[in-house]
């Protein structure tokens, strides 16, 4: 089950944790690990605005986890961003439980470590949708893409922009159950947005993404 919060630690935010809702059928000492998504309906756009999944482990001892900034009560009280239409708002999970099976595999690990730039001239910044994806290209022999939100996503919505690194077939480390990290809070918008401080020139953004691939893992 889907827990709120709104009056928790950050009481400028609202939590949402999930919990198991029942844990009596299961053995001593159990565990379930899932993979978690937290979604808001935009009741105006269409559109919903996502967290980052995160896999999580559930126990006896810790039958709960959450996200303590899922959004600011600010951002989502307010009528124009319509997360709140007639008093009402629609959130959901996606949950995927993820099996523990016994597998003997084979690890190369080949180094690499290896620094690529790659430079991006984003032009019409004001006019980005709410997800703004790049092409792709190519660095240590992988396919990657650069994900921005302009107005932020996760803790970073309404308030920063966000951006993450996608790798496209699958460190940080990155592998097929973490293909994209990020800063959900990167720049705050009003800085980014002063035309004094110089990040954006007649509504153009330069964004300089270096890659420093540490090393390649193959699994046989």
């Amino acid at each position: 089950r889907l827990i709120f919060k709104f009056n928790g630690k950050d009481s400028d935010y609202i939590s949402v944790n999930l919990a198991m809702a029942d844990t009596t059928s299961l053995p001593t000492n159990w565990e379930v690990n899932a993979l978690f998504s937290v979604f808001l309906f935009n009741q105006i756009s269409g559109n919903y605005l996502s967290s980052t999944g995160r896999t999580l482990c559930f126990q006896a001892t810790k039958s709960e986890w959450g996200i303590s900034k899922s959004i600011s009560r600010k951002v989502l009280s307010d009528p124009s961003n319509g997360y709140i239409i007639d008093d009402s708002c629609v959130f959901g999970a996606e949950i995927f439980v993820v099996k523990r099976e016994v597998v003997i595999e084979r690890v190369l690990l080949t180094n690499d470590n290896t620094y690529y730039n790659h430079a991006l001239e984003i032009s019409g910044f004001s006019q980005l949708p709410q997800r703004w994806v790049c092409e792709e290209f190519d660095a240590g022999g992988q396919k990657w893409k650069i994900l921005l939100y302009p107005k932020g996503n996760a803790e970073g919505t309404g308030s920063h922009v966000s951006i993450y690194l996608y790798y496209l077939v699958f460190s940080y480390w990155f592998s097929a159950s973490s293909s994209s990290w990020g800063r959900p809070v990167y720049i705050d918008l009003a800085t980014i947005n002063d035309p004094n401080k110089g990040f954006i020139v007649r509504d153009c953004f330069l964004l300089n993404i270096e890659i420093n691939v540490k090393a390649v893992a193959r699994v046989s």
